[in-house]
């Protein structure tokens, strides 16, 4: 635990002392305040309800969250390798599952903030309209559920890369495969529909915490994804340690 909690702290400082993180951060929050904008105060807003206004506003939350999730984990582990300290990692006592650990909370505490900053937007809805807080809580419970998701793929794609670019893309690529999933659901004949849309990371498994509504088996499908991603993340590392 110990050694989860420093590189804990010093992956959060790599964050917060670095443009990265502060550019990721702005331009999430500019583009949310636009889309929300359009989506709850713009001119075509009026006849909109409260509960329609916040489900769009976590669908477009959802989009631009995955994509943040992205831009911050393909550094986690690609960054180590650029530095030279990925040499006493591999020779210190810290397990792997610690190293991945460690670097996953730390990106995901800091898209947590990101998230939460955007927290006075649903909150303007009570200037026209009433919010429900149960919408709100579980909207938000499904928007950290897929960063935590889609961090777990960009840090696995970091594990795999030795630049930053090539990470990016390959962390892109997975998480747009997952995403893709649900619209090939939707034009492909069973089982292979049923499949894809187990699969998706968006779409079914996300539509009920658009509209406010928890399932237990969505919160298990996220887990499971996010448990799957470090878990390969870790096996990575430690091939790498013996190779």
């Amino acid at each position: 635990m110990r050694a989860i909690t420093v590189i804990l702290r010093r992956e959060l400082g790599a964050y917060l002392k670095s443009p990265l993180g502060y550019i990721v951060a702005s331009i999430v929050l500019l583009l949310d305040g636009l889309l929300f904008y359009a989506e709850a105060l713009g001119p075509a807003a009026g006849s909109r309800l409260s509960a329609e206004v916040l489900s769009r506003f976590f669908f477009n939350t959802s989009g631009l969250i995955a994509i943040a999730a992205v831009a911050l984990s393909v550094r986690l582990l690609v960054d180590e390798r650029l530095a030279g300290s990925v040499v006493l990692l591999n020779t210190s006592p810290v397990r792997d599952r610690d190293i991945v650990i460690g670097k996953f909370l730390s990106a995901f505490l800091f898209l947590g903030a990101i998230t939460v900053a955007s927290i006075y937007m649903p909150l303007l809805v009570l200037v026209n309209g009433k919010v429900s807080w149960g919408h709100v809580a579980v909207g938000y419970l499904g928007v950290l559920l897929l960063g935590a998701a889609v961090l777990s793929i960009g840090l696995f794609a970091s594990s795999l890369s030795r630049n930053q670019l090539l990470a990016a893309a390959l962390g892109a690529a997975l998480t747009g495969l997952m995403f893709l999933f649900w619209p090939l659901a939707r034009v492909v004949d069973p089982p292979i529909s049923r499949v894809f849309a187990g699969l998706a990371i968006h779409g079914r498994h996300f539509g009920g915490f658009e509209v406010g509504a928890l399932h237990l088996r969505d919160v298990v499908y996220y887990l499971s994804v996010l448990y799957f991603f470090l878990l390969l993340s870790t096996k990575t590392l430690e091939a790498r340690r013996w190779a």
